[in-house]
């Protein structure tokens, strides 16, 4: 999308949802099709997730797409000069400047496409996502069924005892669940 004197418009695209929904999947097929489009595409993802690579953004089902892995969202900013999109996996796993982050690289004429989870373990809401869906012009909720009923899933269920609210896992750590057996499970923990 380009304005009149050339300048591109940018803007925020948020996908969200619970692990197993479909986020990074989303995510890498948005990347693909402005790789297809010859737009100029960095993707990043937090240097700490490297569950099924160190330097590709992969999803549960196994589709990849090379990435950068980064220490800070500012490093987003240094390595996003001469870009049309930005493609931000695990957001939640970015402490708040990422959003910032995010405002300038739109600002800049940048569409920025961010997939994250928007509520931990517990079922609050997860780091930057809340900031991020507000300034976002654009939010797609995707949704995993529960493994319990089979609903539409939107909370992700920990498997361990443990307690911290980043720990990266998979099928072996989490499941998607939905509103109903989330609150049923929360009750017999009570």
């Amino acid at each position: 999308m380009f304005l009149e004197n050339n300048k591109q418009k940018g803007w925020i695209e948020v996908i969200c949802g619970s692990m197993f929904s479909g986020k990074t999947e989303e995510l890498i097929r948005r990347m693909k099709r402005a790789q297809f489009a010859n737009q100029r595409v960095e993707i990043f993802k937090p240097k700490i997730d490297v569950r099924y690579s160190e330097e590709e953004v992969v999803s549960h089902d196994a589709n990849a797409i090379n990435s950068t892995p980064v220490e800070s969202p500012q490093n987003i900013l240094l390595m996003s000069t001469d870009v049309e999109v930005v493609g931000i996996d695990e957001a939640q796993f970015f402490d708040h400047s990422i959003v910032e982050v995010c405002r300038q690289l739109a600002g800049r004429g940048v569409r920025v496409i961010v997939a994250g989870l928007d509520m931990d373990y517990t079922g609050k809401p997860f780091g930057p996502m809340p900031s991020l869906m507000a300034t976002a012009e654009y939010v797609t909720k995707v949704h995993a069924i529960c493994v319990r009923c089979g609903d539409l899933a939107h909370h992700s269920h920990r498997l361990t005892s443990d307690d911290k609210q980043v720990m990266l896992g998979a099928q072996d750590s989490y499941e998607p669940i939905c509103r109903h057996c989330f609150d049923k499970l929360y009750r017999e923990r009570r």
